[in-house]
C-alpha cells in the first residue's frame, strides 16, 4: 500500500524549507525513523526521518526546491496497510487528497512512466544526469523496474537525439534544390552550400544570393538573423538585417574580449537565488534596522593584563582539554557589566507596551560559516565558571561551522556579541539581534601606542563598538555599560569578585 508524507513543521513559525538533499532514491528500502532527506530551514539542516518501514516510491520535491510546510515531499510503499490508511498521510493528513485518493485505487506502479500526478518515475540521479545532457526525461522510455526512468535510459535517448540532429544536418546538405527569393520578387535556384550550413534556428530561410554572400564574408549564420517580412509562410532576410547582426556579434566579441583583458574571464553578472540563512538572515537585519533606531558607541581599553593573564590560564586549560580564548573573559565581563545595567537585558514588548527585563543571562555569540551567519546562545553565563563558558563555547561555534546546531541552540537570547576583530577592523556599526536591545562588537585585540605615565608604549588595546535601541537605551547608560565592561577587561582580576 502507499503512504504519502507531508513535510512536517520542523520549528515553530518555520513554514517552509529547502529540499537541500535527498538520502534515498526511487526503489530503495527504507526503514522507520531514517533518515530520508536533509531540509533547510532559518539557520539550520535537518534530517527527515521516515515514519515507516517500506521503500520508496516517489520523490515529490527536487534538490534545491522550496517547499511549504505540508506539502507532500515523498510516498513510500508499505505492506501490510488497509486501503484507508494508505491513502493518508502518515502523522497529519485528515482528509484525503485527491493525489491520495488516486493512489487508493491504484496501489500498484503503472507500466507507464508517468504517474498519476503526470510525473515520469525516475531516479533524482536519472533526473540531474537528464537536464546536464538537455534531455526531456518525459520522453524517455524507462526501463526499469515498473518503467522507472534510469540514467541508462537517459544516455540512450541522448545519443539518439544526436544521432538524429546529425541526420537531418546531412538531409540539409544533400538538398540540391533549395528555393530563394531573389530581392526583384523573381524566384531561381542556387546548389549546396554545405561551408554555411549550422545548426539553425529556423528550418529554412529564404534570401537574395548578395545576400548569402554577404553573409559568407561576415561569417554570420543567416538562419539565425531575424527575418524582416515572410514570404510563402518562410523567413525572408534582407541585406540590411545580416549586416546588423554582423555588427551586434562583433561588438559581442569586442566586449568578451575587453572582459578577458581586464581579468574578467566569467559572465559579468551571476543570478544567486535569494533563500535559506542569507535570506533568513537579511529579514532579520530588516526587522531590525527598520524597527529598533540603532545608537553607537565606539571606545577601547589597554587590555595588556588581560592579554598577560589569559596566557598563565592557556597552559593549565589546555591540560584539562579545553581551548581557552579570550571569548570567556568577555563574556563573563558583560554579564557582570549587565547586572548593574538592567535595561541592556531587556526587551520591548510592543504590543502590551512594556519592557520586559530579564533576569537570566543568555549572551548569543555570533559566528561567520560559509552558509552565512549563525548566533549560537550560550546560557545561563552567570552560572558557570570560566572553563564552563569555554568548554560550551568552544562546542556551539564547531556545531554552527558545521552545521549540526539545532533550532534550540539559536534561540532565547538576551544579549550578542559579534568579533568582527577576528578578521581585521577596529570599529563597526553591529546591527542588534532584535527583540534584543544591545550588542557588543569587538574590533581586532592588537598592539596600539598609548600613553603612560606620559610616554607613548606599545600596548595590547581592544576597541568595543556597542549599539543600543535608542527607544529603551540612552546614551549615558550605554557610555557606563561600556567604562564598567572596559575596567574588567583592562583589570580582569575584578572578574574574580563576581
Amino acid at each position: 500500500m502507499v503512504r504519502e508524507f507531508k513535510l512536517p513543521d520542523v520549528g515553530e513559525g518555520v513554514a517552509e524549507g529547502e529540499l537541500v538533499s535527498w538520502l534515498v532514491e526511487e526503489g530503495d528500502a527504507v526503514s522507520e525513523d531514517q533518515p530520508v532527506a536533509e531540509v533547510e530551514t532559518d539557520k539550520a539542516i535537518v534530517e527527515i526521518p521516515s515514519p515507516v518501514n517500506g521503500s520508496v516510491r516517489e520523490l515529490r520535491a527536487e534538490e534545491g526546491e522550496v517547499v511549504p510546510v505540508g506539502n507532500v515531499i515523498i510516498t513510500f510503499n508499505v505492506e501490510g496497510e488497509d486501503d484507508e490508511e494508505s491513502a493518508t498521510e502518515s502523522a497529519e493528513s485528515e482528509e484525503p487528497t485527491e493525489s491520495q485518493e488516486e493512489v487508493a485505487e491504484e496501489p500498484e506502479v503503472s507500466e507507464e512512466t508517468e504517474t498519476p500526478e503526470g510525473r515520469v518515475f525516475a531516479a533524482p540521479s536519472a533526473r540531474r544526469l537528464a537536464r546536464e545532457l538537455g534531455v526531456d526525461i518525459a520522453t524517455v522510455d524507462g526501463t526499469g523496474p515498473s518503467g522507472r526512468v534510469t540514467e541508462h535510459d537517459v544516455r540512450t535517448a541522448a545519443e539518439s537525439t544526436t544521432d538524429e540532429i546529425e541526420q537531418e544536418a546531412e538531409e540539409v546538405e544533400s538538398d540540391n534544390d533549395l528555393e530563394i527569393q531573389p530581392e526583384n520578387g523573381g524566384t531561381s535556384t542556387v546548389g549546396p552550400r554545405p561551408d554555411t550550413v549550422e545548426p539553425a534556428d529556423r528550418d529554412r530561410t529564404l534570401a537574395a544570393p548578395a545576400t548569402r554572400r554577404l553573409a559568407d564574408e561576415q561569417g554570420v549564420n543567416l538562419n539565425a538573423v531575424p527575418a524582416t517580412e515572410e514570404r510563402d509562410g518562410q523567413a525572408f532576410v534582407t541585406p540590411e538585417a545580416v549586416q546588423e547582426y554582423a555588427e551586434a556579434q562583433q561588438q559581442a566579441q569586442a566586449a568578451d574580449a575587453a572582459a578577458v583583458a581586464t581579468g574578467e574571464t566569467g559572465p559579468r553578472e551571476e543570478r544567486i537565488p535569494y533563500r535559506g540563512i542569507r535570506r533568513t538572515i537579511g529579514k532579520q537585519m530588516q526587522k531590525s534596522k527598520f524597527t529598533a533606531p540603532h545608537v553607537t558607541h565606539h571606545d577601547s581599553i589597554d587590555v595588556t593584563e588581560l592579554v598577560e593573564t589569559r596566557a598563565e590560564l592557556k597552559e593549565i586549560a589546555e591540560e584539562r582539554g579545553i581551548k581557552l580564548t579570550y571569548m570567556p573573559f568577555v563574556l563573563k565581563a558583560i554579564v557582570a557589566a549587565l547586572k548593574d545595567h538592567p535595561y541592556l537585558n531587556s526587551a520591548l514588548d510592543e504590543e502590551n507596551e512594556e519592557i520586559v527585563v530579564k533576569n537570566y543571562y543568555n549572551i548569543g555569540i555570533a559566528v561567520a560559516t560559509d552558509d552565512g551567519l549563525m548566533v549560537p546562545v550560550l546560557k545561563d553565563v552567570d552560572k558557570k565558571d570560566m572553563l564552563q563558558i569555554s568548554s560550551e563555547m568552544n562546542e556551539l561555534v564547531e556545531k554552527a561551522r558545521d552545521r549540526t546546531i539545532t533550532r534550540g541552540e539559536m534561540q532565547g537570547g538576551t544579549f550578542t556579541i559579534t568579533n568582527f576583530g577576528a578578521i581585521g577592523g577596529e570599529y563597526a556599526t553591529p546591527i542588534i539581534n532584535h527583540p534584543e536591545v544591545g550588542i557588543l562588537g569587538l574590533g581586532e585585540l592588537k598592539k596600539r601606542p598609548v600613553v603612560v605615565d606620559d610616554e607613548v608604549e606599545a600596548r595590547y588595546t581592544l576597541p568595543i563598538s556597542m549599539s543600543i535601541d535608542h527607544r529603551i537605551i540612552d546614551g549615558a547608560v550605554v557610555a557606563s555599560f561600556a567604562n564598567q565592561l572596559l575596567e574588567y577587561l583592562h583589570n580582569p582580576r575584578l572578574l574574580l569578585l563576581e
